[in-house]
C-alpha cells in the first residue's frame, strides 16, 4: 500500500511585483565596460572583518597585486583590478542604500593594464584540498549575495557532513538584473568547469 504525500505552495500576502526589464540587456553579449578614470576599492566587501591596507598612497601596483589583507578567518583580502599608482587610502562612499562612507583604497589607472607574475594550477585534483582552498582566500573569492560571504569559509565542509545536492543559484529576482542570465549562455563551460572544482572541494 502506498501512499502520497500532497504539498501546498504558500504565498506571501502583500508586497509587489515590479516590472522585470531585464530585455534591456538580456539581448546584447558581454562587452567590455573599459576602465575609469579613478578605481575605488572598499576594504570591506563582503561579511565579516574588513582588510587592511597594506600599500600607500603613491606606491605603484600592478594588476592582481594584494593591495589590503585579510584580517581573520571571516575575511578576504583585496586585489587590484588593474595596473596604477595608489593616490589614497580614505573613506569614501561606497554602494549601500544609506550613502555610508567606509575606508578605500583609490588607484589611478595608467592604461598599460599590466599583471603581476601569475599561474594557474594544471590539475586541481591534484592539490591538496586545504591548500586549494588557501589559494581561494588568498585570491578573494567571495560570494555576490547580499552579505558577501568569503568563498573559502563556505568551502571548508567537515568529512563527516555529506553533502549530496550542489546547488549553482542563477536566479536573478532583482527587476534589472541579467548577470548571471548571459554568463550562462555565453561562458558556460566555464561555470561547469567551477562546479566540477567545487564538487572535488565538497566531497568527502
Amino acid at each position: 500500500m502506498s501512499s502520497v504525500t500532497s504539498r501546498r505552495v504558500w504565498d506571501i500576502h502583500g508586497g509587489i511585483h515590479p516590472e522585470e526589464n531585464k530585455y534591456q540587456s538580456n539581448q546584447l553579449p558581454i562587452a567590455d565596460a573599459g576602465i575609469a578614470e579613478d578605481l575605488v576599492f572598499p576594504l570591506s566587501q563582503h561579511i565579516g572583518t574588513p582588510a587592511e591596507a597594506i600599500v600607500a598612497a603613491g606606491q605603484k601596483v600592478l594588476k592582481g597585486e594584494m593591495i589590503a589583507a585579510a584580517k581573520g578567518f571571516v575575511s578576504v583580502p583585496v586585489h587590484a583590478s588593474t595596473s596604477g599608482q595608489v593616490i589614497a587610502i580614505e573613506a569614501r562612499q561606497i554602494p549601500h542604500p544609506s550613502g555610508m562612507t567606509a575606508p578605500c583604497v583609490i588607484i589611478k589607472p595608467d592604461g598599460k593594464d599590466q599583471w603581476i607574475e601569475h599561474q594557474g594550477i594544471n590539475d586541481y585534483r591534484s592539490v591538496d584540498k586545504k591548500e586549494l582552498l588557501s589559494i581561494i582566500r588568498e585570491a578573494g573569492i567571495a560570494g555576490m549575495g547580499g552579505a558577501g560571504f568569503p568563498s573559502a569559509v563556505k568551502l571548508a565542509t567537515r568529512d563527516d557532513r555529506v553533502i549530496e545536492t550542489l546547488i549553482l543559484n542563477g536566479t536573478e529576482c532583482e527587476p534589472y538584473i541579467t548577470a548571471d542570465d548571459v554568463l550562462m549562455r555565453e561562458r558556460a563551460d566555464q561555470i561547469i568547469a567551477g562546479a566540477k572544482i567545487l564538487q572535488y572541494l565538497i566531497s568527502p
